[in-house]
């Protein structure tokens, strides 16, 4: 009798897709369906929003007045035209077992007759041609459904971008000048990363980027052309053209659990293809440590479009070997893949329990117009000691690395030495630390030699989870030997700053370096830097 009573009420429901009454929208759980609904109705009279004339309208009555296991919404509607929930199903079916448990129980004779059966019979008469129409909906929902699954872009893309403002300005005189030329100012810098995997071990990486920081008539740093100076640049001035734009494609996949690829036809760095063996968020443009030269060891600030590989060697120990083209998609002479400027990497990295540390080796070549030995972070003449009209190789060498030595403490450093070789001769302008250049002549094989290092200390966490309090010291890259023009001095970048989480979205970071005989020449006044940056993650 059971069995015939829930088989009938099984079909009801699959002919009736809205039997039972149904919660607001946005309810999404059975103890809202329950909470939603009025209670028992004696009479289908008793809903002002089903008639007579309604197609399931028999059906709801048998329901509402032979077993009483319909309920309605408070304002004496049941909005029989909704689609239903499984959790409205289950509400419904449960409030009709009850009912027909009940009925059971008192052994009420007249539970089941012919009348009964002949419904169930009519029922399933009228029904048959939409519940054939239903299942075959249903078959090309699922047909349309795993053609979508085959064909989409990728199963999982996200955005993770950043958003960063800053408020800054810098104090003492130009470099070579007698007045200070720069002012308060508030700038921003925007990356949207599209970040999708096909395999879900691969990573595709676009970055949509837009800023006010450069000068938009030459894209240079505002704070160096104020200052005079690359040494008080931000950690995030530079690739901004109040522009929205394309710097960034990068793509990651691995061959095995030991041997993985990044390619890039564009914006692919050293910190892409490889790491700074700095503490986690040191080294991040919003989160880190704000100034450029403070942030990671210049040997890393170097790139183009190419491809790495990264071999674990074992579980701890890391290779990565790396070619960049700097103009790779020109194909006009001095340009190109493998006919212009490029950097090569070999870094070989070890990650202890505590820390990590690694040894680098880049060589690179720059034609005449491009030349950026220490990217901006050091003096003019370390950026290009034969000038910029003389082609310039280099090698270089550095180490990195850092340890923790608690939660709460942490210590990290670099350093770095560069040669640098003529590829070219004649005359060329080169600069003489004050802001100006004098017009030498550059022989074909002349070299000159640069160095750098930082030591740093951060506290994660003291003041509070997220945030980080840290100093550092360091000296940036200098010429200290050459056949052309050595720096007259040793500059000392001296920086503290405290990022402040305010939650896992937003921080603000106050920062504050001075600079002791900027562009590596005691003639110049020393220059004090200062910024308050809020950065905004999602």
């Amino acid at each position: 009798m059971l069995k015939i009573i829930f088989h009938s009420f099984f079909l009801l429901f699959l002919a009736i897709p809205a039997v039972w009454a149904a919660p607001p929208e946005d309810d999404s759980n059975a103890a809202d369906v329950n909470r939603n609904l009025q209670g028992q109705v004696n009479s289908v009279s008793q809903f002002s929003d089903v008639q007579p004339t309604d197609w399931a309208f028999a059906a709801l009555q048998s329901l509402v007045e032979r077993y009483g296991c319909i309920a309605g919404y408070p304002n004496s509607t049941y909005r029989g035209n909704r689609a239903l929930t499984r959790y409205e199903f289950a509400a419904g079916l449960n409030a009709c077992l009850d009912r027909i448990n009940e009925l059971i129980a008192i052994s009420t004779s007249d539970l089941v007759n012919k009348q009964d059966l002949a419904v169930l019979q009519k029922l399933q008469s009228d029904f048959a041609a939409e519940l054939t129409t239903l299942r075959g909906r249903v078959d090309i929902l699922e047909a349309h459904t795993a053609t979508l699954e085959a064909q989409q872009f990728s199963t999982t893309t996200r955005l993770n971008a950043q958003i960063i403002t800053a408020i800054s300005d810098t104090f003492g005189d130009r470099v070579g000048g007698e007045d200070d030329e720069s002012n308060l100012y508030f700038a921003n810098r925007g990356r949207l990363n599209f970040e999708s995997s096909f395999t879900g071990k691969d990573l595709l990486r676009v970055r949509l980027e837009f800023g006010n920081f450069a000068n938009p008539t030459n894209g240079t740093s505002q704070i160096a052309a104020a200052t005079g100076t690359g040494m008080t640049r931000l950690n995030f001035d530079y690739d901004s053209n109040e522009t929205l734009f394309v710097p960034h494609i990068r793509y990651y996949f691995p061959v095995s659990d030991s041997l993985n690829f990044v390619i890039g036809p564009t914006g692919i760095g050293y910190t892409d293809i490889s790491t700074t063996v700095t503490p986690p968020t040191i080294a991040d443009d919003g989160n880190g440590v704000p100034s450029l030269f403070g942030s990671y060891s210049p040997l890393f600030r170097r790139g183009g479009a190419g491809a790495a590989a990264n071999w674990n060697i074992t579980k701890d120990l890391v290779l990565t070997l790396g070619y960049l083209a700097t103009s790779p998609n020109v194909p006009s002479p001095s340009n190109g893949l493998f006919d212009g400027g490029y950097n090569a990497l070999a870094h070989l990295a070890y990650y202890g329990k505590q820390g990590a540390i690694g040894v680098a080796y880049s060589h690179g070549y720059s034609p005449a117009g491009v030349i950026e030995l220490s990217a901006g972070t050091g003096s003019v003449l370390s950026n290009a000691p034969f000038g910029n009209n003389i082609a310039t190789s280099n090698d270089i060498v550095g180490t990195q690395g850092y340890y923790r030595f608690s939660p709460n403490f942490q210590v990290h450093a670099w350093g770095g030495y560069i040669w640098a070789n003529a590829e070219n001769s004649g005359l060329s302008n080169i600069s003489n630390g004050r802001g100006g250049t004098d017009s030498l002549f550059v022989n074909n094989g002349d070299n000159a030699n640069a160095w750098f290092g930082a030591i740093g200390m951060s506290f994660p966490d003291v003041g509070g989870r997220g945030n980080l309090p840290g100093i550092l010291f360091g000296i940036p890259p200098h010429i200290s030997n050459s056949d052309v023009r050595q720096d007259r001095n040793n500059a000392y970048h001296i920086e503290a700053f405290y990022r402040y989480r305010l939650n896992d979205n937003i921080s603000v970071t106050p920062g504050f370096w001075m600079i002791l005989n900027p562009e590596n020449d005691s003639r110049n006044d020393t220059q004090y830097m200062g910024v308050l940056r809020t950065t905004f993650d999602f």
